[in-house]
């Protein structure tokens, strides 16, 4: 009883050593990891989200992110005797292959505290196993739920730096229930919707495309808002496999999913150079799936606007014909790199009641700065490409063959009004 006393103020106390801190505010709860947000004693000031997890050895180990987006590893244990302030190295092996030297800061006689470069925190997040090596000491981790860990603490630190420590609540893993993909009807992209329940059930179906080697995909958020059940995703003419949800973004309409790695032979990079007005693009994805080709489809356009409706910069506007089932899907540009990613059509009906006219090829694409942005806080791998040559339709529509997916789910239909 005594021990699980001290391992449980230990716990505590490595949440909040990270940063001299108070809390938790809030609560985080994924897999063996619990935490929540803190602020400096001192200031009371936000200073970072956390979460910790204690082995049978007795060391807890603690993981977090703070204000300015680092990301933070700290060691605790009370075998531990350190002088508090000085700098402990560590020398860290990631599934006996990728190696890594850290320098802690000894944040109290028992606890130590590291700041992960970007790399590192990467391939601590799809690592099972961590060896440790320092101050005479040799410790072993078994890491689980390090991928969605990172992604609810980048979270949980974005909300808070938006709201304030009062906005603090659960940032705990959401259930892998997800989804609704692609609605028959198109609305503008500035407000992604949540499916409404109390109509029936059916088969709805959006685009994604892989983004990294460790399997990752990347598609709208809204493809996969509501969903009942197992998402799925297939490349065409291959077995579908159930894709689990990293993380979403509903506010920029961004969602990562990830299925195993060694159902994918390539990925998608991301064009390194800014796309112009009247450039050539490609959009790839799988329009009416069911109702038309089981296949792809492939449509040839150029970047109308480097805005979205309102002047909205997160988005493109392309002439590219896209239609339901084509969100999530790849917009490329004639090297063969990713310029965006195809997000909806215009609401025709709706700019017709507006204005009087009829509007033709007005298309939206979220822009890979967003994109980017998403994947960083989400810490997956991700490579960027110079535009190099110019490729042919049918060659960029091959190449994509290998990174596109259909995505599917059962869903739950909304009811809709009567009104117009």
């Amino acid at each position: 009883m005594l021990k699980k006393l001290v391992v449980a103020c230990l716990f505590l106390a490595g949440l909040m050593s990270l940063a001299n801190a108070r809390g938790p505010y809030g609560n985080i709860h994924v897999g063996i990891w619990n935490g929540g947000a803190f602020t400096d004693d001192n200031t009371g000031v936000f200073s970072h989200c956390s979460a910790a997890t204690t082995y049978d050895n007795g060391v807890i180990l603690v993981g977090g992110q703070n204000a300015t987006n680092a990301w933070l590893l700290g060691f605790a244990s009370p075998a531990f005797h350190m002088t508090k302030g000085s700098t402990v190295p560590l020398d860290v092996i990631f599934d006996g292959q990728s190696q890594a030297r850290l320098f802690a800061t000894a944040n109290s006689e028992i606890m130590a505290t590291a700041t992960l470069p970007v790399n590192v925190a990467r391939t601590f997040q799809k690592s099972s196993l961590m060896v440790v090596t320092g101050g005479g000491a040799t410790l072993q981790f078994n890491l689980n739920s390090t991928a969605p860990l990172l992604a609810v603490l980048s979270s949980c630190v974005a909300k808070i730096k938006a709201g304030g420590i009062s906005s603090a609540g659960d940032f705990s893993e959401p259930k892998p229930v997800v989804a609704r993909s692609d609605a028959p009807k198109s609305d503008v992209p500035n407000s992604p919707k949540s499916a409404k329940t109390g109509g029936q059930t059916g088969t709805q179906t959006g685009t994604g495309f892989v983004i990294s080697a460790n399997g990752h995909i990347v598609t709208n958020h809204h493809v996969i808002d509501g969903c009942v059940g197992d998402i799925k995703g297939n490349l065409s003419g291959d077995a579908a496999t159930t894709l689990r949800v990293v993380s979403s973004d509903p506010s920029n309409d961004l969602a990562l999913l990830q299925g195993p790695a060694a159902s994918f032979k390539t990925y998608a990079k991301i064009r390194d150079r800014a796309i112009h007005s009247g450039d050539s693009v490609v959009a790839i994805g799988y329009p009416f799936h069911g109702f038309l080709t089981s296949d792809f489809t492939v449509t040839t356009g150029i970047v109308s606007s480097l805005s979205g409706v309102l002047n909205d910069t997160r988005f493109l506007q392309i002439s590219a014909a896209v239609q339901p089932g084509n969100s999530g899907g790849p917009l490329i540009d004639t090297s063969g790199q990713i310029v965006g990613m195809v997000a909806a059509k215009l609401n025709a009906l709706k700019f017709v009641r507006a204005t009087g006219n009829i509007p033709e090829n007005i298309n939206f694409a979220i822009k890979t700065g967003a994109i980017r942005d998403f994947l960083d806080n989400s810490v997956v791998p991700y490579e960027t490409a110079e535009p190099k040559g110019e490729l042919k339709t049918s060659e960029i529509a091959g190449n994509a063959r290998a990174y596109t997916l259909l995505i599917s789910c059962t869903a739950t239909q909304p009811v809709e009004s009567s009104k117009r």
